[in-house]
């Protein structure tokens, strides 16, 4: 099943801000139980390709998580952070840090709206401590892993 649901990334001039939305067409609990459940995280965040091992994921609020990402020729990209806020079927908040520019950390909410019919409107908004820290998350080809990632969270959230 191919979706038509596009992904909208915006990262305005000037400020270090990422926002995201993406619509899905299965039901916000579905949506949140892909995004709290570890072992539906591992089927779909990040790029086509990618193996992901998760040593903690705790999606309640003052969890923690901790997963590594692994590319098709064995490069490793580790990631961690604190969810601060987690209210169920409605909002997150967490800190996200990439391993490989310590010290860089974003700051990350995520608003689940059901759209009515058994469909969601997913929204993030990514604080960065810079410009630069911003646009070198754009560089990284964020955007794909994005689009790819939800790409296969549309299959999961299918099948609940």
């Amino acid at each position: 099943m191919s979706t038509t649901n596009p992904v909208t990334i915006t990262a305005p001039e000037g400020v270090p801000f990422i926002d995201i939305t993406r619509e899905f067409d299965a039901p916000v609990s579905a949506v949140f139980a892909a995004h709290s459940d570890p072992e539906l995280v591992k089927q779909w965040l990040g790029p086509n390709g990618y193996e992901m091992d998760i040593e903690e994921y705790d999606f309640v609020s003052g969890g923690r998580y901790k997963y590594i990402h692994r590319d098709p020729e064995g490069g490793e990209y580790k990631f961690n952070g604190v969810f601060h806020v987690v209210r169920k079927n409605e909002f997150a908040i967490q800190t996200f840090e990439y391993e490989g520019f310590p010290d860089v950390v974003s700051i990350e909410s995520m608003t689940f709206e059901d759209l009515g019919n058994g469909r969601t409107r997913l929204s993030g908004h990514s604080v960065y401590p810079s410009l630069e820290a911003r646009d070198g998350m754009i560089e990284s080809n964020m955007e794909r892993g994005v689009v790819e990632g939800y790409e296969r969270l549309d299959k999961i959230v299918a099948q609940s």
